[in-house]
């Protein structure tokens, strides 16, 4: 019989456990080795599940990855333009690797909490997360920026755009038609198929597209 874990229990043992973990993964570089156990961490959140403390778990969670993205978008305002690219492909990059580690450790939680109370997903809830406290601050500063790399060669790695634009397009595919040539080159069957003598119609609306956000302030 599982011994009871009470609301104290729960906040002064269990979740700081979880807590820690969490923030090692949503810190770590990519290839870092990071020294958890997941099957610790693992059997922490099936035991609180079991003992009734999802939402409090679930809540917790929301508020401790909501917080960090918040710092990293902060970090992110305080870039200067020539490492902003970069670093907003790291920060997404690092996100997202965090959450194949963080979303199967708590799967028992979406499971009996998230997927059946709630009719969600933990994925999808904190992609969303990343969408709302980093991407849409960002994106009216990146896309400039990005537009102006794609047209100055080695400005930034091919790698490095190919997963911005990928990245954009699976937080929110409207994004696309803010440059619809430019995620097109990354994205199959975006546009229509393009018949010769719309190409420089193309070239010229991206031109247009860049003027349009340089005179609504979103400066380079």
């Amino acid at each position: 019989v599982m011994n009871v874990i009470t609301i104290e229990d729960y906040k002064s043992t269990y979740w700081p456990k979880l807590d820690s973990a969490i923030d090692q993964l949503l810190t770590q570089s990519p290839g870092d080795y990071i020294p958890i156990s997941y099957e610790q961490i693992y059997s922490c959140v099936y035991k609180c599940v079991c003992q009734q403390h999802s939402e409090q778990m679930y809540s917790d969670l929301i508020k401790k990855i909501t917080n960090h993205l918040e710092r990293v978008s902060k970090e992110l305002q305080a870039s200067p333009p020539d490492l902003y690219i970069e670093r907003f492909n790291v920060a997404l990059g690092q996100y997202m690797g965090a959450l194949q580690s963080i979303v199967p450790l708590f799967i028992y939680m979406n499971k009996f909490y998230i997927e059946t109370k709630l009719n969600r997903d933990l994925k999808d809830d904190l992609i969303k997360l990343f969408t709302e406290h980093v991407a849409e601050k960002h994106i009216y500063n990146l896309m400039p920026l990005l537009l102006e790399a794609q047209s100055t060669p080695f400005r930034i790695t091919p790698s490095t755009m190919a997963n911005i634009v990928k990245g954009l397009y699976t937080l929110r595919p409207e994004w696309v038609q803010m440059a619809p040539a430019l995620f097109s080159k990354f994205i199959p069957n975006i546009l229509p198929p393009a018949v010769e003598s719309e190409l420089q119609e193309y070239a010229a609306q991206d031109q247009k597209l860049q003027r349009e956000l340089i005179q609504n302030g979103f400066t380079r």
